[in-house]
């Protein structure tokens, strides 16, 4: 049987048809058969680009339906990182929209031009090159999902680790209107519109305006600003041809992100070196002083995206996509008033890109082949203001990425027989990195870039210019057996693939150099700042199945990683020319084996238990991964050294677990839901060193939602309660205090308090999750 489409993304997982199963392993249906199934019941995911069974998909996914997300009350992207398997999705420090993103042991928490996430992000089917503006709201959206393992044959460039796809919904054939209202603690407000409207039998136009505001949880006691607040004006607009029977569907869009929120300052740990500034008792309090530039996040993109019908069994796609966002951030890394360690910058990216695919769909046969291109710049400049330190020294550093990137890929799967089934598939990948890299002292101000009068000290300590060219093949290949419909045991294996490039906080006279009056040559700055690309080779094993009737649905994953040529970035306390400053340092320095198990279940635990209809339901997700480097090569003394033993993999808890009990009963003509949640992420390392400061131990976090809709759900009102327990827990932090360059043990001065290795107060800061809230949702729809 055919199934005819016109959107083609990963996996839809929503639940049973009342919306209270857990979005680990029952699927939704694509956009334009979203609320029906094939002829026989069966639900229809499109998980590998084309129609099929969801059981049938030899691929670890998570996804939640917009039904599940509004029960959940969940707020931005990161709130599904709670309940997937292995998974951790974060802001990143200073601001609500820099993206943080881990799978299985693999991602990347640097935000600075030159390094790339291990953890593809798309909008709508677009590869987010950058990750500043990723930590996108929820409002309009169909589902988001989570593809765990590499995901680069189908679905692009550094997927090494997964892939987070957020998709916006598509637009119906009748006249709409939806809105929605929350208010909560810390003077939550928010309200998001959604109208569209047909314009003939074949176009249709519709427009969505989201208003998304919050108090702070606390303040910055220097300036008296509101810390970790939100203010942020969104906005989304789309014309759609044809679709619905025809066999051609154009669809338009375009989006727009105004984030005027204030920057986030981080709680000291530790009391000040010189000032002995103690330590504020609210977690969520600041000192920073730094507030210039204002800090201020825009994003905006233009996407389209055409599926044609060619046949009965050809369809053809393009996804067409530009977009450009720019961020200006002030980061006060000490968090205190002294114009010391501070870093204003500003983050400025822009990217085109286009995909072409040709899908086949036969008996036995089905699967793609494609072409993608992506041409992206991403522009980081900043000062390090070391005022205190050293007579208003300030270190600029403007580096400009430029990448450009071509692949084709094809993933088929054959049909032996009705039980076994080979896919294969694979990706060649051509990327040329090329860089522009300054770096120049000043002294007595900040650098002209950021309105400061400072006077150009020596020359430039960086003046790189340089291109590095990359290309890898990486296959796919699965076989899955199913004994009944209902069961899947599969095995796959695949390759992932992250290019290297060029250190953008480098020190190019710091390279080593043979030269006999001490300065390094061009070839040897090259070197000095180059870091080969990331590979990894995944083997999975995995059972779906669905039992008693479809009243217990199971999915199980193991999986084995060997991670390769590890990209591990970082900032250090250095000296440039005689003078302290701030240097940037990365290599390859790991191979890691990342291996683990997941477990994702919903079960029917009873219906009719009350009043005729109800159901109460119990779901859940375990993961386990075993993260170690077996190889970890870093310089002390001037010699390299393997320190495997004493480093851990960032961002990666051993265990993570939730569990979810639901209940849902008719009530009058409507029905209304209650569920609570319990969320468990073990310890976790901010930083391959062990860090007990910024350390996170292991914690849970508790969530609950009671949520009434009306006959139709006409209208709706929910009532939610996040981390109720008001749990503090850190999510990141800076350290610049010495420590054994071996072990990373923290080294500790006379009295007691670590030592400063940049700037005179010893900077040891962090960043919390959100604390508890309660808030209000009210919707209506026409």
């Amino acid at each position: 049987m055919k199934f005819q489409h016109t959107v083609s993304y990963a996996a839809i997982i929503t639940g049973l048809a009342s919306g209270l199963i857990a979005p680990a392993t029952v699927n939704a249906q694509t956009s334009e058969s979203a609320n029906e199934g094939s002829d026989d019941g069966v639900i229809i995911v499109t998980a590998r680009r084309r129609e099929e069974r969801q059981i049938d998909v030899p691929i670890a996914i998570t996804s939640f339906s917009a039904e599940k997300l509004t029960q959940q009350g969940a707020i931005d992207i990161t709130d599904i990182g709670q309940t997937t398997p292995n998974t951790t999705l974060e802001a990143s420090r200073g601001t609500n929209s820099t993206l943080s993103a881990f799978i299985r042991g693999i991602g990347q928490q640097d935000p600075v031009s030159g390094f790339e996430q291990g953890v593809g992000i798309y909008l709508d089917d677009v590869y987010l090159n950058r990750p500043q503006a990723a930590v996108l709201d929820i409002y309009d959206v169909e589902r988001i999902e989570v593809l765990r393992g590499p995901q680069g044959t189908l679905y692009g460039r550094n997927t090494i680790g997964g892939a987070v796809k957020y998709v916006t919904k598509r637009l119906p054939q009748d006249p709409s209107f939806k809105a929605r209202a929350t208010y909560g603690t810390y003077d939550q407000a928010e309200a998001v519109i959604t109208a569209s409207l047909p314009i003939s039998d074949i176009i249709r136009v519709g427009a969505s305006g989201a208003r998304l505001s919050r108090g702070g949880f606390g303040t910055n006691l220097t300036n008296g600003l509101e810390n970790y607040n939100k203010d942020i004006w969104a906005g989304r607009g789309t014309l759609e041809f044809g679709g619905y029977g025809e066999p051609v569907l154009v669809r338009i869009s375009g989006d727009y992100t105004k984030d005027k929120s204030n920057p986030r300052g981080g709680h000291r740990l530790i009391p000040g070196a010189v000032s002995g500034a103690p330590v504020l008792a609210n977690v969520f309090d600041t000192r920073g002083g730094l507030n210039d530039p204002v800090q201020d996040i825009e994003a905006y993109g233009l996407a389209m995206n055409i599926t044609a019908n060619l046949s009965d069994n050809v369809t053809f796609r393009s996804i067409s996509a530009w977009r450009k966002d720019d961020t200006a951030t002030p980061i006060d890394f000490d968090a205190l008033p002294a114009v010391d360690l501070d870093v204003p910058g500003l983050y400025r990216n822009e990217q085109i890109s286009q995909e072409f695919q040709l899908l086949y769909e036969g008996d036995k046969l089905n699967g793609l082949v494609g072409f993608y291109y992506l041409d992206a710049k991403a522009d980081t400049l900043f000062d390090v203001r070391l005022f205190t330190t050293f007579a208003g020294l300030t270190a600029f550093t403007e580096a400009d990425v430029d990448t450009e990137t071509y692949a084709v890929f094809a993933d088929f799967t054959y049909d032996f027989t009705e039980q076994l089934s080979l896919s294969v598939g694979g990706r060649y990948t051509w990327d040329e990195r090329t860089a522009s890299i300054l770096r120049q002292n000043y002294l007595g101000g900040g650098s002209p870039t950021f309105g400061g009068a400072g006077i150009p000290f020596g020359g430039p300590s960086t003046d790189f210019q340089g291109t590095a060219k990359f290309k890898k093949f990486t296959p796919r290949a699965s076989l899955s057996f199913k004994p009944t419909p209902d069961h899947n045991v599969y095995a796959s294996f695949s390759q992932g693939f992250k290019g290297g490039g060029f250190d953008p906080r480098g020190v190019g006279v710091n390279a080593p150099t043979t030269n006999a009056n001490g300065i390094p040559s061009d070839s040897e700055v090259a070197a000095f700042l180059s870091f080969r690309p990331e590979s990894v080779d995944s083997y999975e094993v995995g059972y779906k199945g669905s039992l008693l009737d479809g009243a217990l649905n199971v999915a199980l994953a193991g999986f084995y990683t060997d991670y390769k040529d590890v990209q591990i970035p970082g900032s250090v306390a250095c000296t440039v020319g005689g003078l302290p400053s701030f240097c940037g340092v990365i290599n390859n320095a790991g191979k890691a084996t990342l291996k683990g198990l997941e477990l994702e279940a919903d079960a029917r635990l009873g219906q009719n238990l009350v009043a005729s209809g109800d159901r109460l339901t119990l779901s859940g997700s375990l993961g386990y991964i075993d993260a170690k480097y077996d190889k970890y090569i870093t310089n002390i003394g001037g010699v390299p050294t393997d320190v495997a033993q004493f480093r851990s993999v960032q961002n990666t808890p051993e265990w993570t677990a939730s569990g979810t009990f639901a209940y849902s009963t008719p009530v009058g003509e409507g029905d209304l839901f209650f569920g609570t949640t319990l969320s468990y992420r073990s310890k976790v390392n901010q930083f391959e060193i062990a860090n007990p400061y910024i350390d996170q131990k292991g914690f849970a976090l508790w969530d609950a939602n009671l949520v009434y809709n009306a006959p139709d759900k006409r209208w709706s009102i929910g009532l939610h309660g996040k981390n109720l327990t008001n749990k503090k827990y850190k999510t990141s932090g800076y350290t610049f205090v010495a420590a054994n360059p071996t072990t990373g043990e923290i080294i500790t001065g006379a009295n007691g308090q670590p030592i400063p290795t940049l700037g005179p107060e010893g900077t040891l800061t962090a960043f919390y999750g959100n604390p508890r809230q309660v808030f209000i949702t009210a919707g209506v729809k026409f």
